[in-house]
């Protein structure tokens, strides 16, 4: 997660600086005043009953229509971000595949009606000795909520990111606090959503952007009392002080934040002997993605000493020693990853591997180091996440070191296992203890790309996450801005649709305990 959550400003006014000329980019844009939060927050609070009870295929609909309205920003929504950013092309042609796909999943999702968990018991006058009342059970939003976008992915976790997808298909509006790295990119696709919001004749409050020159904004829309949950991907720092923020209120409220991650990789021995200067040029390409900043880069290798473990090495130092610098994607991250690079290269526990190609103005130099499992374990630090493409091997002498090292770990989004069949008792040894430490685990890959579909975890224990329940990506995602509602004896007429005894939204519905449609 990028450690900055801002860009240079010009008293309240917002621009955009081109990371790859450093030019600053026209126009400026206003950050909101305190007073139009508060009217924001009320047109949101306003919009919650109306939108919440929208019937679902309409708002189904909704989804599809931010979706379409998104594509149809054609090339100027790429070309901004292209500016913004520094990232290429394909890259963000990409994310705006994704970006419209988690919409349309979710308005799937929103169709088929699932996620309203309808239940229903029906009374029972005559069971002995005490009858049982009629009692009937939905899933609804839990009120407005804010939206923080990220800096590393301007579209997919951004203005109509996964988070506001979510929350959307919830029946949440949203209110959206935009990145000032890309306050035009941010401009462009909450135009998209608005267009989406009329054409589909909802409320005004269903959604807004906010733009906000520091950190004023942001530490008030999450303090303000219509505001029901919050959606962060970013800092650890920023991710704890919007928690605190949340906590302290007189109604707290859950924050779902997306914080630090190193995304450790273990490599097994009969991997490594096997195909380890394989799994070392793999690596090189994981860890130089997008110039390393992915939440789930791979900032942590672990192994333990061997003859294979020295042939990953000398690939990856080959490999690396020929990667080129990449642009970063603010001033600001590009410093904060040379200050985290310098201070690890400084440890005196920490070997240099190698370096990629120098790196000038507003780039990343790639790094790869070494410490010994003894060093790592007597220092917390080590653990600090080095946003960008730097990563840590970490050696061991023998298994139970390795578990010692492992056990050691932080809460990780994602823990990689590189192994062929000779490793599998060894594999099942450590599992438990690693599905105590992340919320994916993979085999012979890299955390690095992260499917939108059911079955996804993008979440994981404390610090990975604020909430290791939940997870910000896949379908699931949903259940996070949500809460039960129980009905008793409540008259048919006057029950929500999706417990109506017609059951004219046709949906599946666990009745006495049985699944029906």
């Amino acid at each position: 997660m990028a450690p900055d959550n801002s860009t240079p400003v010009d008293h309240a006014l917002i621009r955009a600086i081109n990371p790859a000329t450093g030019e600053t980019l026209e126009p400026a844009y206003r950050a909101a005043s305190l007073a139009e939060l508060d009217s924001v927050c009320q047109r949101a609070a306003d919009a919650f009953d109306l939108y919440r009870e929208t019937r679902i295929d309409r708002r189904a609909d909704f989804l599809d229509a931010i979706a379409h309205a998104i594509l149809d920003s054609g090339d100027e929504l790429i070309e901004r971000g292209m500016a913004e950013t520094g990232l290429p092309r394909a890259r963000l042609e990409g994310e705006r595949g994704r970006t419209v796909g988690q919409l349309r999943l979710f308005g799937n999702v929103v169709r088929e009606g699932r996620f309203l968990e309808a239940r229903i018991d029906q009374a029972m006058p005559e069971r002995k000795p005490v009858p049982r009342v009629d009692l009937r059970l939905r899933m609804i939003g839990l009120g407005p909520v804010a939206v923080f976008g990220a800096s590393n992915f301007p579209l997919a976790f951004s203005v109509a990111g996964g988070d506001t997808a979510a929350a959307l298909a919830a029946g949440c509006p949203v209110i959206v606090k935009a990145h000032s790295a890309h306050p035009g990119t941010s401009a462009l696709v909450a135009s998209a959503i608005e267009k989406a919001v009329k054409a589909c004749g909802l409320p005004e409050g269903t959604f807004a952007l906010l733009f906000d020159s520091g950190f004023a904004i942001g530490a008030a829309l999450v303090a303000d009392r219509r505001v029901k949950a919050v959606g962060f991907t970013g800092s650890r720092r920023g991710g704890m002080a919007l928690m605190k923020i949340a906590q302290e209120r007189p109604e707290p409220i859950p924050v779902y934040a997306e914080m630090s991650s190193i995304n450790p990789v273990l490599l097994l021995p009969g991997a490594l002997a096997s195909r380890g200067a394989e799994i070392g040029a793999a690596f090189v390409a994981s860890l130089t993605l997008g110039a390393g900043q992915f939440c789930t880069n791979p900032g942590l290798v672990l192994a333990i000493e061997g003859g294979g473990l020295d042939a990953f090495v000398s690939a990856t130092a080959h490999a690396l020693s020929h990667a080129p610098a990449q642009v970063m994607l603010t001033p600001g991250i590009a410093k904060a990853y040379a200050d985290g690079v310098l201070k690890l290269a400084g440890d005196a526990c920490v070997a240099t591997v190698a370096r990629g190609d120098a790196a000038h103005g507003c780039q990343g130099q790639a790094g790869f180091f070494a410490t010994h499992a003894a060093d790592f374990l007597a220092r917390q630090e080590l653990q600090a996440e080095v946003f960008g493409a730097a990563s840590l091997l970490v050696r061991c002498r023998d298994e139970a070191e390795l578990h010692r090292v492992v056990g050691g770990l932080e809460g990780q989004l994602t823990v990689a296992l590189h192994m062929n069949d000779a490793d599998h008792e060894m594999a099942r040894r450590f599992l438990p203890l690693l599905e105590r430490k992340a919320g994916r685990i993979l085999v012979n890959g890299f955390g690095t790309g992260v499917e939108v579909a059911h079955a996804m975890v993008h979440g994981g224990p404390f610090p990975a996450t604020s909430d290791s329940r939940s997870t910000s990506v896949g379908t699931l995602a949903i259940n996070r801005f949500l809460r039960p509602v129980c009905y008793q004896d409540m008259p048919d007429a006057l029950l929500p649709e999706a417990l109506q005894q017609d059951n004219s939204l046709h949906i599946a519905r666990l009745v006495d305990g049985t699944m029906r449609h």
